[in-house]
């Protein structure tokens, strides 16, 4: 193993570890949907 290799190793793993997968604000809901919109439209509650 070269020492490019290992660096490119190193630097994988500190990414994954300083930039997590899970991104929160994609998973947040922002408010009502449209199906709720539409209840409320009709009188449904």
């Amino acid at each position: 193993m070269s020492v490019a290799d290992w660096v490119g190793r190193v630097l994988k793993v500190v990414q994954g570890i300083a930039r997590p997968a899970y991104r929160p604000e994609l998973h947040y809901m922002r408010g009502p949907g449209p199906a709720c919109m539409r209840r409320s439209a009709s009188g449904e509650r």
